[in-house]
């Protein structure tokens, strides 16, 4: 009974227990192979050295090192399994150490008919004598790989298979791919033959030079020689032609040396005019005209002015991309749809994700899934394109964990523009790291809107100084706007400027229709000459300068640059919208053209009609969908970065494109204006000078007596419909609201209508 009770009560071990009884027995075990591996690594006794024999009998010479890596991996085995590709590369490299220890083997001891043996022989006398003296090669594992690697490549192609493994283990150790070894190697060698073409041009460049100055310098020693062989010649009697003896002093004065003057060498262009010399030309003044001179004499400011180019190292965003490759083809199947990444691409700002889905997959699934695609990749905000235009796939837009600033540099040197284009302005890197430029003359016009410190006046910067990069001012000319008084003024007295830059907002609204009266000016001469546009016109004056000696200037291009568009129209929106729709409508052939900026793109500042005449359009970031909708017609700007990420939608393309505008520092603007001003002054046209305006100018203009031009015309409306309220002076008349309340108060004060009496309405006092 006892025993049957005992058998009863005896409790089985619980998971825990089993779980620490086998961990004991796995760490037994592991300290014995441990000390047995010690045992064979320092040779203690006969059984240290039989065992250490042993070893080499399968992994020949390379014994030590598979004693210390089974060490290793007794101790630290949870460690090393968590290591993504450590084991696997391990052994990679150790097979080819293997193979070149075997290869090296065979070929020292001439074992090609008997590898097997060989081998053996080696570690068998060893182990017989117990000594560890022989080169045991790769031992039999080595053997087993070197045989049909040896039989397919030969002995010295396995020396070359055992480096391929040794440089793949590696690989599979290091957290880098293949992809990065061979993109660093690419990028090492773009910037050396880079730096091998500057040189080049360098030498070359150094090479012209001395060549030019040795040509000089023969041409002058050629001069002088002739010159020396002249006055060497005897004197000769101009009647007789007889050869004078005696010396003749020749009535001629000399010419001081020091009065000498160098001819200047001008084009045919500028050849002066001379009237024709008759008896009474001595008595006649010569007016000569030195403006072709100067524009001869201008240089185009050098690229070197601007600040190089820092290198941007963006290789862990590498890293970053292939794991968010795996985190949407997950985040889209537990949704219930199947995408493939197609291809990425690492841009400035962001990378763009191409994806393609599945047949059957509707698009629109895709682009409702913008959030949850944000919060599964830990991003600011995604932007989805869907679907990319002229391919198959959708395009899903993620910020990039730093942003790498473009340079303006940088951008010039890559954009390409021609040089005959004077208005090919380079605008941005798009997401492929391409840059792109656009003609302002094929716009025509340009609305620049985002919000305060999105980058937008960086960028009317960076077109500025495009422009100045390959423009003379006789070629192109600006008007400037600028109400806030400390982005544009910097270039006040350049001499591309028609007039200096316009700080007063009332001034601005009478500058843009000295703009519009320009405008029909030129196209009066057009109709007069017989030509369609100003590119023809100034074909007809190339034409016609190169007949007669009557030259004619051409007509140079005009830009309008407005960087404060809300604040013109806050103090003179008629005038100012009247101005720019006229310009929007007409002056493209007229070779006049408008930048517009604003950083309040509400329907107030750009209008239906401001939107319908300028269809080329820059957007940068915006706080809102609405604001994006007023100035692309299309949301997206409200998901973008900021510091110059932009959508370009040009007037020939009908969705936008993502930008990385470049960066153009204040000192890199102040380089290029001082260096055209050290070349030419500020020539304004007093044509377009908008002169003097009063105090309240824009709201409504005051006339000798002190009223509103239009007071004659609302007391007639007043009088007439016997109602009297600012909402219809302003609808009936087409007034500002400002101006609508002035001309209510002069209606009062003239006798025409009563007081205001709260929120009844003012009775008319005259019938």
């Amino acid at each position: 009974m006892a025993n049957k009770n005992t058998s009863k009560t005896r409790r089985r071990p619980s998971k825990a227990e089993l779980e620490r009884k086998e961990a004991i027995q796995r760490m037994l075990i592991s300290l014995g192979i441990a000390l047995l591996l010690i045992f064979a690594a320092f040779k203690l006794g006969a059984a240290g050295i039989t065992l250490y024999n042993l070893i080499r009998l399968l992994v020949g010479s390379l014994a030590y090192l598979a004693i210390f890596g089974l060490l290793i991996y007794l101790f630290f085995f949870k460690w090393i399994r968590k290591q993504e590709g450590l084991l696997s590369g391990f052994f990679t490299i150790f097979a080819g150490l293997l193979l070149i220890f075997e290869a090296y083997l065979v070929w020292k001891y001439g074992l090609d008919k008997s590898v097997l043996k060989g081998t053996m022989a080696q570690v068998v006398t060893d182990l017989t004598g117990f000594r560890t003296t022989s080169f045991a090669g790769g031992g039999l594992i080595g053997v087993g790989l070197y045989v049909p690697i040896a039989f397919l490549f030969s002995n010295i192609g396995t020396y070359f298979i055992g480096s391929i493994l040794i440089l793949a283990g590696a690989l599979l150790i290091s957290p880098w791919s293949v992809y990065d070894i061979a993109e660093f190697f690419s990028r090492g060698f773009a910037k050396w033959r880079e730096g091998h073409e500057r040189r080049k041009e360098e030498r070359f460049v150094k090479q012209e030079e001395k060549a030019r100055q040795k040509a000089e310098e023969e041409a002058r020693l050629e001069q002088e020689e002739a010159e020396k062989a002249l006055l060497d010649l005897p004197p000769v009697d101009m009647e007789t032609g007889e050869i004078l003896t005696a010396d003749v002093v020749l009535d001629v004065p000399p010419v001081p040396e020091e009065e000498w003057v160098e001819p200047e060498i001008i084009l045919p262009q500028a050849e002066l005019e001379f009237p024709e010399q008759g008896d009474n030309s001595d008595d006649e003044d010569v007016q000569v005209d030195f403006s072709a001179k100067e524009a001869l004499e201008y240089k185009l400011p050098s690229l070197q002015l601007f600040a190089p180019d820092k290198p941007k190292d963006q290789s862990k965003e590498k890293k970053i991309v292939r794991e968010n490759i795996k985190i949407l083809e997950e985040t889209f199947a537990s949704f219930g749809i199947k995408v493939t990444v197609e291809r990425a691409e690492i841009g400035p700002s962001v990378t763009k994700y191409e994806v393609k889905p599945a047949v059957g997959v509707r698009v629109n699934r895709i682009s409702n899934l913008a959030d949850d695609l944000a919060l599964a990749l830990a991003a600011k905000d995604v932007r989805i394109e869907a679907p990319i235009p002229g391919k198959s796939l959708v395009g899903i837009e993620v910020p990039n964990s730093e942003i790498a600033t473009v340079s303006f540099r940088e951008l010039w040197e890559q954009s390409q523009t021609k040089a005959e284009n004077l208005l090919e302005i380079p605008l941005g890197k798009a997401v492929n790291g391409t840059a792109r430029a656009f003609d302002l003359s094929k716009m025509p016009h340009l609305l620049v809107a985002g919000s305060t410190g999105s980058g937008k006046s960086v960028a009317v910067n960076g077109i500025i100084a495009s422009i100045l990069m390959k423009a003379r001012p006789d070629q192109v000319k600006f008007m400037m706007v600028d109400p806030k008084m400390v982005e544009l003024s910097v270039y006040n007295d350049i001499p591309h400027l028609l007039i200096p830059v316009v700080t007063n907002p009332r001034k601005a609204s009478k500058a843009l229709q000295k703009v519009v009266d320009e405008m029909e000016n030129r196209y009066e001469l057009f109709a007069k000459v017989g030509v369609r546009n100003i590119a023809g016109f100034n074909a007809k004056v190339e034409e016609f300068n190169a007949q007669s000696e009557y030259k004619q200037i051409p007509l140079p291009l005009i830009v309008v640059i407005v960087d404060e568009l809300a604040d013109l129209m806050m103090v003179a929106s008629k005038e100012v919208e009247d101005a720019i729709i006229r310009l929007g409508q007409k002056a493209r052939a007229a070779g006049i053209h408008m930048i517009l900026a604003t950083q309040r793109p509400s329907v107030d500042v750009i209008s239906g009609l401001i939107k319908a005449n300028v269809p080329s359009r820059v957007a940068f970031a915006v706080s809102s969908g609405t604001d994006s909708r007023t100035i692309l017609d299309e949301n997206g700007a409200e998901k973008l970065l900021g510091r110059g990420d932009m959508l370009f939608k040009p007037i020939d393309e009908n969705h936008p494109v993502r930008l990385q505008g470049s960066f153009i520092s204040d000192d890199d603007v102040e380089r290029i204006v001082n260096f055209i001003k050290a070349q030419a002054d500020a020539d304004y046209d007093e044509s377009f000078d908008p002169g003097e305006v009063s105090e309240n100018e824009g709201e409504f203009s005051d006339g000798e007596s002190g009223g509103d031009p239009l007071f004659e015309e609302a007391k007639a409306l007043v009088i007439e419909t016997q109602k009297a309220s600012a909402s219809m002076i302003q609808r009936r008349l087409s007034v500002g609201f400002n101006r609508a309340t002035r001309l209510m108060e002069e209606l009062e004060m003239a006798g025409v209508i009563g007081p205001a009496e709260g929120t009844k309405p003012r009775k008319v006092l005259q019938q």
